[in-house]
Order: structure tokens, then C-alpha cells, then sequence
């Protein structure tokens, strides 16, 4: 059992006995920008955009003001809103409203759903990270989230991480609830098509990007979720 988690163990067979409704829809990318996004970033943001379908991008900025933070994100933001891409904003409820964008992200540190819901707006969406608990989850959909978040999956050195789930816990959600799940952590196209297979209804992407050509790695998520 988790510390997390008072449900306790998931049968880890739960994964390979799972098997994805048709009605549910596809699962897609979800970018997770790089902590440094100055310099040429919004240009080869663009090229991601440009090189396939991408659902949704998470702007993660640590240590910097918000004034600052705003500056840095509001080009990128055009960008999304130009190729009709979701612009989520990371742990600040604050900095989403300054910014008009389409969503938070919540860590279990960066307050409640609900706190977020009456401060954005009911057409605003709200994540929340669960790492691996399906209590957290659970909580975080009677409080109001449009997704929850597990992770992370595969090592990862974008942030550090304490919480592994299995696979199965995608299995398992997509089992009994409606509610779109984000696989998160180390994710590439080699280990991919394991959490897809899963249940995953987004795959939150950072390194595999941002690492190298962004364009290459966009193209190579695309053909995986296409099967």
C-alpha cells in the first residue's frame, strides 16, 4: 500500500486483461515545455505544432515571478492559439487567470480544484497530479477536475520523482470512470504504445522533445498513437 493510497495494491494483471472502449476517444499528446523556454523556443515550438497533433501544452516555469512568467508565456501562447493547441499554465491559478489561458495544472501542493474552478470559470480545464494514487484521483474528480495526472511511469530527469505507478492504474481508471487520465514521466515513443495500451487518454511528453529535434519527436509520437 501507498502512502497515498488507502485502496492499496492494483493487481498488476489488471493492464493485460484491459481493453479500451471504442467510444473512447484516441490518445493524444500533451506537451510539457522546458523550464528555460527563452531564447529560439517559441520558434521551435512552432515546429512541434507544425510537425503533428498535439492536444494540449503545459507552460512550466520554476523560481520566476509572475510578471516575468507572463512575459515569457504570453508568445507562446499566440502560438497555441494559433494551431488551435490548449495553452495550460502549471501550478499557478493565479498566473492562468492573469493569462486568459485554457487551463491548470495542479500539483497536490498548488491548491484545490475547486479553489481553481470558482477563481477561472467553468470552460477553464483543471488537472491535477495523482502520482500514483487512485485516491488522489478520485478526490481530485469529486472536486471538480477535467483530467487527472499519473506518474511517473519511466525514469524521468525533467523533475524529481518519489511516486511509480504501474501501467494498471491507467487500466483500472479508464475501467471505472469517464474522466481523462495523463500519463506523465519519461515517456518516448519506444515505451509509449505500453501506456496507450493501458488506457492512457493523454501522454505528457517533456524530454523527448525538447531533447533533440522536436519536429522528428512529434512525428514519432503521432505514428505510435495512430497504431
Amino acid at each position: 500500500m501507498t502512502e497515498d493510497d488507502p485502496l492499496g495494491p492494483l493487481d498488476p494483471d489488471f493492464a493485460a486483461n484491459f481493453r479500451r472502449n471504442d467510444r473512447r476517444p484516441p490518445c493524444q499528446l500533451y506537451l510539457i515545455s522546458p523550464l528555460d523556454v527563452t531564447g529560439g523556443f517559441a520558434d521551435r515550438l512552432a515546429r512541434a505544432l507544425d510537425a503533428g497533433p498535439v492536444a494540449a501544452f503545459q507552460f512550466r516555469v520554476k523560481d520566476v515571478d509572475q510578471h516575468i512568467a507572463a512575459k515569457l508565456a504570453e508568445p507562446l501562447q499566440r502560438i497555441c492559439a494559433d494551431h488551435e493547441v490548449a495553452f495550460i499554465v502549471n501550478d499557478s491559478i493565479a498566473l492562468a487567470k492573469r493569462l486568459g489561458a485554457d487551463g491548470v495544472h495542479l500539483g497536490q501542493e498548488d491548491g484545490d480544484p475547486r479553489e481553481a474552478r470558482d477563481a477561472l470559470g467553468p470552460e477553464v480545464q483543471i488537472g491535477v497530479t495523482c502520482h500514483d494514487s487512485r485516491h488522489l484521483a478520485m478526490e481530485a474528480g469529486e472536486g471538480g477536475a477535467d483530467y487527472v495526472a499519473f506518474g511517473a511511469f519511466y525514469p524521468t530527469t525533467t523533475k524529481a520523482v518519489e511516486h511509480h505507478p504501474e501501467p494498471s492504474i491507467l487500466s483500472w481508471w479508464a475501467s471505472m470512470f469517464e474522466l481523462p487520465s495523463v500519463a506523465i514521466g519519461g515517456i518516448t515513443p519506444a515505451n509509449a504504445p505500453a501506456l496507450v495500451a493501458a488506457g492512457a487518454d493523454f501522454l505528457a511528453v517533456s524530454g523527448a522533445v525538447w531533447s533533440g529535434d522536436e519536429a522528428a519527436a512529434v512525428r514519432a509520437f503521432a505514428e505510435v498513437l495512430r497504431g
